[in-house]
């Protein structure tokens, strides 16, 4: 596969990883089944068992794991055809797609920054 194709894979799966990381751990559709998990963080007493609640509360974490689902879905390499090819990919997609949800993140904050100053101008004029 060529270098092109291969980053833009990289890049496709990212925004994949990403979406399902982000969608688990920060949208409101997952909101119960969050605090149900982050309860269960601080509760349990075994760690595993913490660690594995604590998974589905951080997208850091929880795209990690999605990564690995991805990879072994598509066989994605990167820029090696063998066992290695598969570490590069893992860590390349794991670190582009938690990129990708922090400049999502703060593009939201300066959306919600935006609409709270235009909703304060509206309450100014109509005053």
């Amino acid at each position: 596969m060529s270098i092109t194709i291969q980053i833009f894979w990289l890049f496709i799966l990212a925004m994949v990883v990403a979406s399902i990381a982000w969608t688990v751990t920060q949208e409101e559709i997952f909101k119960e089944w969050r605090e149900y998990c982050q309860e269960n963080c601080d509760s349990c007493e075994s760690l595993p068992k913490r660690k594995f609640f604590y998974v589905f509360t951080c997208g850091y974490c929880f795209s990690h794991w999605i990564t690995i689902l991805i990879l072994l879905l598509t066989g994605f390499q990167l820029l090696i055809e063998d066992w290695r090819g598969y570490i590069l990919a893992f860590f390349a997609i794991t670190w582009l797609a938690n990129q990708l949800m922090s400049i999502y993140r703060r593009l939201r904050v300066d959306i919600e920054h935006e609409d709270a100053l235009a909703e304060e101008a509206k309450k100014r004029i109509e005053d």
